[in-house]
């Protein structure tokens, strides 16, 4: 009876798969990656809108913008089958987390009611301690594979390698996993360990597999180039919705770095999306995917939504975020300082070159600690986490900036190190990593295009008022922060040959805002100090330099004061760089680029972009005035004013 009923069995799944195919899936997923403790609402510069800004409309994200946005996606997508889910790194970036440690983000995603989350590296930066206690509170399950707590860590098995979903009739399985590095960039202690992303995914998948499940998202925080290179050709791998990176994806934007989904080729025969939601609440990721009967991806579309100011608020969340908020308005709006323009401190430009909030950061603590004796200040571009507004400075900006609560760090190390050091901080450029060197007291020249490992070209150092060549066989006063110094990424070389360190100086952002006061109005700028010779053919000329450079208040390099025309001079001085690294002097570059705007340039013509110029030396050989540089640049589209490319004709509007 049994050989009987198994054979008519089969015979009938053979006659229902001859006569038609099963339907399509359908399953739609929101997703928000990197949120960083933007609890309130954000400006153009990723920091705290104010109320102003606010009345303008000109506010994004924010939770209760957020949580708005995700009902109005359930409801409009009521009926189909619907995931929400977070990839990392809720932790670190405003006041909220700085007073709640994580409580405050944990509310508010249950309130969003999230069906998975990741761990982000953010995670673990107060320890396993802080991410326990946020483990007690969320109501979700968090699943990362490659996270293996101890018998005595606190974790316990709350982060589990993967989960199983039930949408429409159909198991969907999530696997996490969170960037291999987390045990530098962050601190999750001895009771936690990081394991390899591509092996524990695979792993994981192998026990969904056994379960019958044949539709399985990673959902990943190691950022968009390894989702693209490793986790998207996982086998079995479907969709991978990432964070880590904070990539922009999208069909419509001209900012974005790639499609929204971004299609990769697996080695099963079939193409995995991508994506990835931007960060800061400013985005809602909406993916679209379409599956076959065997659980593969036959399509895919979708398009992040934008938290603008066309989402109104949830009335509740907003007034949960002001009582949250009671205790912390009096420190946020202290004002500290004045900054006479906007400080930069985007991710975009102080991972990947120097930007004027690493030289005020640098700057800053080398000026504390110059009665030690210290005489080169480091810290990571990563650990710069806004930009401040032009305008008086308050001192829950300057926390938005350096939310870690780190400590400054002195200690002593050979010039051969610190060589050393700035390999590994240049290492990742491609990759977007936080390890990239701001500096001060130091100048230094590199060539990305070279093998991570060999891309330091010249290394200079400040004795008295000159700079002279680094001394591979000398001890040198370091300055840094406490992070770092104790190996954060990948600044191993501190921890292991770092002389003398004393790790319990005062908070960064205490030291910031002190030094921000005592140089009120603060002028932001750049200096030269480092330079990409691969770029040698661009031509650099001063953003916030030429935006102050009739005051003759200080673009301060070591808590020194130089004139205006003494920055400008350098910042040419570092743009007339040729590849052999030999640059020209800056009283040289700057008569040259003077000379040659003066010539050729005239108000209501062309002038076509020589090796030297700036818009600020072209606005004043047409106008007799520097500062109307920016009429230069709107008659031409704007054009990145530390990128003007050789060759390049530009038009001269009438005075």
């Amino acid at each position: 009876m049994t050989i009987f009923r198994s054979g008519l069995l089969a015979a009938s799944l053979i006659a229902l798969s001859s006569g038609s195919a099963l339907a399509d899936y359908e399953l739609n997923i929101l997703h928000i990656n990197d949120l960083h403790s933007r609890i309130e609402a954000i400006n153009k510069f990723d920091s705290t809108c104010s109320a102003e800004e606010e009345g303008k409309g000109e506010c994004f994200g924010g939770v209760a913008r957020l949580k708005a946005a995700i009902d109005a996606q359930r409801q409009a997508q009521a009926g189909k089958n619907l995931l929400l889910l977070n990839a990392g790194d809720n932790f670190q970036g405003s006041l909220f987390y700085t007073t709640y440690k994580g409580a405050v983000e944990a509310e508010f995603l249950n309130l969003m009611k999230f069906d998975a989350m990741t761990v982000g590296n953010h995670e673990f930066d107060d320890s396993e301690d802080g991410l326990a206690t946020f483990l007690d509170k969320v109501q979700f399950p968090v699943v990362t594979a490659n996270v293996a707590a101890s018998a005595s860590s606190k974790i316990g098995d709350r982060i589990k390698p993967f989960i199983v979903l039930e949408q429409g009739g159909q198991k969907i399985g999530i696997v996490g996993a969170v960037a291999n590095d987390t045990a530098e960039l962050s601190s999750p202690g001895p009771n936690v360990l990081i394991g390899d992303d591509v092996a524990d995914i695979t792993a994981a998948i192998g026990e969904l597999k056994k379960q019958g499940v044949n539709k399985i998202i990673a959902l990943t925080h190691v950022g968009y180039p390894r989702d693209l290179a490793a986790i998207a050709k996982i086998p079995d791998v479907d969709v991978v919705v990432g964070g880590h990176t904070n990539t922009f994806l999208s069909n419509t934007s001209d900012k974005a770095e790639g499609p929204y989904p971004t299609l990769v080729d697996n080695p099963g025969g079939y193409k995995v999306p991508v994506v990835q939601a931007g960060a800061y609440s400013k985005y809602l990721g909406n993916l679209k995917v379409v599956f076959d009967d065997a659980g593969v991806v036959k399509a895919s579309s979708g398009e992040p939504i934008l938290i603008d100011n066309s989402i109104k608020p949830d009335e509740a969340v907003l007034a949960r975020i002001k009582e949250l908020g009671g205790p912390i308005e009096e420190l946020k709006n202290k004002i500290v300082a004045e900054s006479a323009a906007p400080i930069d401190g985007s991710r975009e430009v102080c991972r990947a070159a120097e930007c004027a909030m690493g030289n005020l950061v640098t700057d800053a603590i080398l000026d504390r600690t110059k009665g030690q004796g210290t005489t080169i200040a480091i810290t990571n571009g990563g650990g710069l986490r806004a930009s401040i507004d032009g305008g008086p400075v308050s001192m829950g900006e300057v926390l938005s900036v350096l939310p870690f609560q780190n400590t400054v760090a002195t200690f002593q190390l050979k010039g051969s190190d610190l060589v050393a050091a700035l390999e590994n901080g240049l290492s990742q450029i491609e990759e977007g990593a936080g390890r990239f060197p701001q500096v001060s007291g130091m100048k230094y020249s590199f060539d990305k295009s070279k093998p991570a490992g060999s891309r330091v070209v010249s290394v200079e150092v400040k004795e008295g008022d000159a700079f002279v060549p680094l001394d591979p066989a000398k001890t040198y006063n370091v300055v840094s922060n406490n992070y770092m110094r104790s190996g954060g990424d990948g600044y191993t070389v501190f921890a292991k040959s770092g002389m003398n360190a004393y790790d319990f100086g005062p908070n960064l952002e205490l030291v910031v805002a002190d030094y921000l006061s005592a140089h009120r109005p603060y002028q932001p700028f750049t200096d030269g100090r480092i330079t990409d010779v691969a770029a040698a053919t661009v031509v650099e000329s001063p953003t916030t330099t030429a935006e102050t450079a009739t005051s003759t208040e200080t673009a301060p390099a070591t808590g020194e004061t130089a004139t205006s025309t003494d920055t400008a001079a350098k910042s040419v001085d570092s743009a007339a760089t040729p590849t052999t690294g030999e640059a020209a002097t800056g009283s040289e570059a700057t008569t040259t680029a003077t000379e040659t705007a003066a010539n050729t340039t005239t108000a209501g013509g062309k002038h076509v972009i020589a090796r030297g110029d700036t818009l600020w030396d072209l606005a004043k050989a047409a106008y007799g005035d520097g500062t109307l540089w920016r009429r230069i640049a709107e008659a031409n589209g704007n054009p990145r004013p530390r990128a003007l490319h050789v060759g390049t004709e530009l038009s001269i509007p009438a005075k």
